[in-house]
């Protein structure tokens, strides 16, 4: 039977039918926003490249994770900038580092809000990597011990889940371990499993001021062209506890996100990065798009094709258009 007794357009004819026969919707629980926080007081400083996102004391932080709460959006990720880099990165371990500190203001101020941590050490150390260096190399077995002191550090401050965006081999059984040993075997595990050695970070490097002072992030991300990888990748993860996988960039790497979570069939987040955010501001500040259509457009076409956790920069101007 074909047409014209089958007339596809019935079901497309108002807005209530199509919401009513819609395969997928994107909602505020859907979402993580991704916040910077930086030392001092009072300090709300715009990112020129991400329009519309700031470097954030803790003071400030605190207020927009209130403003996030009341939102609806269950969650934030924190980076952090510290107030002196080293070689290994000290300050994402200290006890009284700038996301240790947000972390505990944040939670007394807002303790319904979800926190997750990001656990790398490239905005901390003063070459940019992600980890030890040796030989002008980053050194993986090394940098567990210090990705493990940071993420034990995270969970004792009060973040509810720990988040290793490193691509270190073997660093979430490391981190596992840790706070398994420490007390810590209820906090969650969101591995950065698929992360790519992309061009869209550019943005987030200047965020958080972490671009790499030599070389680039190629020996340890994943290479571009890559899919078969990145299920051995998530794989691994999985076996060494990770709870949630994440692939990133989002929409370069839908097809990944797609066969990842059709694959695993486990909670999967995408990361909607900060130049994929940056092109659709730029676009529509020179009006040659709708920011606002596209913006969900593109939230949709992340859950479609297989996100249950979108991090986006986009998560508080969704949630408004989804409160309406």
């Amino acid at each position: 039977m074909s047409f014209p007794t089958i007339r596809m357009r019935r079901l497309r004819r108002n807005q209530a039918i199509r919401r009513m026969v819609r395969e997928t919707s994107v909602t505020t629980d859907d979402l993580i926003y991704p916040l910077f926080v930086r030392p001092g007081s009072n300090i709300r400083r715009g990112i020129p490249s991400m329009p519309g996102q700031y470097q954030l004391s803790v003071d400030q932080a605190v207020n927009t994770c209130q403003r996030t709460y009341e939102l609806g959006i269950p969650a934030v990720i924190l980076f952090g900038i510290p107030e002196k880099k080293d070689p290994k990165g000290t300050e994402a371990y200290a006890p009284d580092g700038i996301i240790q500190r947000a972390l505990q203001e944040i939670k007394s101020a807002v303790p319904d809000l979800y926190l997750i941590t990001d656990v790398c050490l490239c905005e901390y150390t003063d070459h940019g990597h992600c980890g030890v260096i040796e030989n002008q190399d980053v050194a993986n077995d090394p940098t567990l011990e210090l990705l493990g002191r940071e993420a034990l550090s995270h969970a004792q401050a009060g973040a509810d889940m720990v988040a290793p965006s490193d691509m270190m081999d073997g660093r979430v059984g490391y981190i596992r371990d840790v706070l398994d040993n420490h007390g810590f075997d209820n906090t969650p595990i969101m591995a950065y499993s698929a992360k790519y050695a992309s061009h869209y970070y550019g943005p987030f490097r200047d965020a958080a001021e972490s671009p790499p002072q030599f070389g680039d992030r190629k020996s340890y991300q994943m290479d571009i062209s890559n899919t078969d990888e990145a299920l051995r990748e998530v794989e691994l993860d999985l076996e060494e506890g990770a709870d949630i996988i994440m692939v990133k960039p989002a929409l370069p790497y839908l097809d990944v996100l797609q066969r990842v979570s059709r694959t695993f069939r486990v909670p999967t987040a995408a990361y909607n990065v900060s130049g994929e955010y940056a092109m659709i501001k730029a676009a529509a500040a020179n009006g040659w798009l709708d920011e606002q259509a596209v913006m969900m457009e593109t939230l949709t076409s992340i859950k479609r094709a297989g996100a249950d956790l979108i991090l986006t920069y986009f998560a508080p101007a969704a949630a408004e258009y989804l409160s309406q």
